[in-house]
């Protein structure tokens, strides 16, 4: 345990998971230890020993926390997340309501929410259907199965029911879904309010970028599809967009497709629930104010935001996109309209250190670059079943990875696998655009950052996307 008892205290008051396993928490106002990251109310300083070990703490009188299992960390055993992946795998049609999910987990109803809300951003309702809705999705591409015998077997009690939920959750009905298969033109809905300005604005903000443009209201973008590159035109229009492809779609491309553009257009998650808290608070509530409706833009794949990340990392933004396009531009593979496709991970991994370092990263980020390009090639770092997965299981592995530090995991939680509560600490332009938010005299430590968001748990991605678009604005007319 060589870190300071500074260091140790401003990490566990940020609930810092990166750093579980390097220390423990003794709390010796309530005899208990805990791991960095738990989330329970945090104890004054003065009440805080640090220890090496559970052991260390055991020898000197603490029992361990029962809400963070610290033993269970330290022997590998991670039982809450065991838990979610166990309720994950369950059939959705064997579950029909939210006792049922606590009866599964063996959890009071009470329990099963701040479980779900801790490792997947989700209430126990959003989590029964979200996944009756996937599976949903899967049998009306690949079965001829009629739609209501489809509905009944996913756990749906009316097909009414059914069809608002579909309709909800993947802007088409069940049918129009259905017909994705051989088209090359769909039209999704989009959620009343929807800031059609402001989301062009977020996926144009590179523009000079070769994998996308947006002209007008119109994003023409090349994605990676099973079946291969396609460019992909999204046309978004009040309440719409409308959307023609390069070529017809097989199931397994319009599957693929269906799920990007609700990620790139920010329809995997509601706002409405972030706006309503975040009107209660003093400096938020203008945000809000001045773009209702605005939601977080994924990128097309996890592996988009990873490669962002590493080339994000203590770099401006334009710095970034900069890069990007030099990776672009080294692996271009044209793919119609004067795009070309984005760097896969197969592709990044082929080149040597000395090729990137070419292209301008540094000899550390080339490393982490072709290091985690390989594993993702190959397997060994699975960033979809990551996406499925707790939060915490998923930071954790990411921090795994030699040079990915806090900031570098968070981004990719919150712009490639979409975790609702996440807060990159050490990002620049989140401490500056705080520090105008709340008049402070200099940029707030990882420590304040965390501790101005709290008030926005368990939304504090989407906050985090309106503080980057006030500091950028603030930029723009500085």
């Amino acid at each position: 345990m060589s870190l300071s008892r500074q260091i140790m205290l401003r990490e566990m008051l940020a609930a810092n998971a990166a750093f579980d396993g390097r220390f423990i928490t003794g709390v010796v106002s309530t005899g208990i230890y805990c791991l960095p990251s738990c989330r329970a109310k945090k104890p004054k300083p003065e009440n805080v020993v640090f220890h090496a070990t559970p052991a260390s703490a055991r020898s000197a009188g603490l029992r361990p926390c029962l809400r963070c299992h610290p033993d269970h960390y330290y022997a590998g055993i991670h039982a809450d997340e065991t838990r979610v992946a166990a309720l994950a795998a369950l059939p959705p049609g064997d579950l029909p309501d939210v006792p049922a999910l606590a009866r599964a987990a063996g959890l009071s109803v009470r329990a099963l929410h701040a479980l779900l809300r801790e490792h997947l951003g989700l209430t126990p309702a959003d989590f029964l259907a979200r996944g009756r809705i996937a599976q949903a999705r899967h049998l009306l591409l690949h079965t001829d199965r009629p739609v209501t015998e489809i509905a009944f077997e996913v756990g749906f009690a009316s097909l009414s029911a059914f069809g608002e939920q579909f309709r909800k959750q993947a802007g088409l009905s069940a049918q129009a879904y259905r017909d994705l298969r051989g088209s090359r033109a769909f039209t999704l809905r989009l959620p009343a309010g929807y800031p059609l300005a402001a989301m062009l604005r977020d996926l144009g903000r590179d523009r000079c970028q070769s994998t996308a443009r947006v002209e007008g209201h119109t994003l023409h973008t090349a994605l990676r599809l099973p079946g291969g590159v396609q460019v992909v035109s999204v046309a978004l229009r009040a309440g719409q967009a409308e959307v023609t492809t390069g070529a017809p779609l097989s199931p397994a491309d319009a599957a693929a497709l269906h799920g990007m553009l609700r990620r790139m257009l920010g329809l995997t998650s509601d706002p409405a629930r972030f706006e309503r808290l975040a009107w209660k608070d003093a400096a938020f509530g203008p945000l809000v104010a001045g773009t209702p409706g605005y939601r977080v833009p994924l990128t097309p794949t996890p592996f988009d935001a990873l490669v962002w990340a590493v080339a994000g990392q203590q770099v401006t933004f334009a710095f970034a996109c900069t890069l990007r396009r030099r990776l672009c531009g080294r692996l271009a593979e044209p793919a119609g309209a004067g795009l070309s496709a984005p760097p896969s991970a197969e592709g990044i991994a082929a080149l040597s250190v000395p090729d990137l370092t070419a292209l301008g990263f540094t000899r550390a980020r080339a490393d982490l670059l072709s290091r985690v390009a390989g594993l993702c090639a190959s397997g060994a770092l699975d960033l979809d079943a990551l996406a499925g997965g707790s939060v915490r299981a998923a930071e954790r592995q990411l921090t795994a990875v030699p040079g990915i530090g806090p900031w570098t995991a968070r981004y990719v939680l919150l712009r490639g696998l979409g975790a609702a509560d996440v807060v990159p600490v050490g990002d620049s332009a989140l401490a500056a655009g705080l520090q105008h938010l709340h008049g402070l005299p200099a940029r707030p430590d990882a420590r304040q950052v965390t501790a101005l968001l709290a008030p926005l748990s368990p939304y504090r991605s989407l906050a985090t996307l309106h503080v980057w678009r006030h500091h950028a604005a603030l930029k723009e007319t500085a």
